[in-house]
């Protein structure tokens, strides 16, 4: 394999951290006296411009962790900190990914592109002008007029990281974006992604059930325990240079040694995952 230059963002960055969990746990209540603990103790910093994917088995409580770092709902208890002040509310420097799209399916793609831009009160020619720009950096040029059901799954993923990025997020939260795509798709929309990316470096806070997935795209890979009351019990940093073209970084033998050291720890709690999910 090709030796990879390393890619340096000379911009200031904040030093105070994007992210920084200390102590969460989110407790539900289930009615009555009854209560669930689907998070313990997580502690967490992302900082400034930092990609972070966070891996765990199913229901162990990653998404919970990506919303609480929206703001959708607070921490039963601990603290979360966005830029060094506490987090009240929903997180404005955030955009969220979700896993489903969320495209209005009887708006066009230029539109849905277009419409958070409108909605917080840009003139509609610039909204418009400012979209079509941004089709065009997803690979969409000349898609703008096609509504979603004449796009594949991979160009509706495109157009939800335009709807995102679109509004410049200092923040970018991704709750397994890549999940219902197949496999070759997956990796084409991992690279859009690290290029987009590597414009800005925003920080991203990225979760995905596929530990080769998040050693490919991150700077550090954080592991989950199985749940309830799950925390976070691995934090490894991903030494592999930058830029980064999916397909070539996984033949990197660096790359499958970091591959089988945290699959060590988390096999285990990924067995626990399953055999509680069968036992439910």
């Amino acid at each position: 394999m090709a030796a990879m230059t390393a890619q340096r963002d000379p911009r200031p960055r904040n030093a105070a951290p994007a992210v920084s969990l200390r102590d969460a746990s989110i407790v539900f209540r289930l009615g009555g006296d009854a209560t669930y603990c689907a998070v313990e103790g997580a502690s967490l910093d992302v900082a400034d411009g930092e990609f972070v994917a966070i891996v765990g088995p199913t229901g162990c409580g990653k998404t919970t962790l990506l919303n609480v770092a929206a703001g959708l709902f607070p921490p039963s208890s601990g603290e979360i900190r966005i830029y060094g002040a506490s987090l009240s509310g929903l997180n404005r420097n955030a955009g969220y990914l979700f896993q489903a799209d969320a495209l209005f399916p009887w708006k066009t793609a230029l539109e849905n592109v277009a419409i958070g831009l409108e909605t917080a009160g840009e003139a509609k020619a610039q909204a418009v002008a400012r979209a079509t720009s941004w089709l065009t950096r997803v690979g969409l040029a000349g898609f703008g007029g096609r509504y979603p059901h004449m796009l594949s799954g991979g160009q509706r993923k495109r157009i939800g990281l335009a709807q995102v990025l679109i509004r410049d997020p200092k923040i970018l939260l991704m709750d397994e974006p890549f999940g219902p795509l197949d496999a070759q798709t997956r990796q084409i929309m991992g690279n859009l992604l690290l290029d987009l990316w590597s414009a800005d470096r925003k920080a991203v806070l990225f979760i995905t059930h596929d530990l080769e997935e998040a050693i490919a795209l991150s700077d550090r890979v954080v592991i989950m325990s199985a749940g309830p009351a799950a925390r976070i019990i691995g934090d490894w940093r991903v030494n592999l240079s930058r830029p980064r073209d999916i397909a070539e970084v996984k033949l990197d033998r660096a790359f499958h040694e970091l591959h089988r050291e945290i699959w060590q720890s988390l096999k285990s709690e990924v067995l626990k995952g399953y055999a509680q999910a069968e036992g439910a």
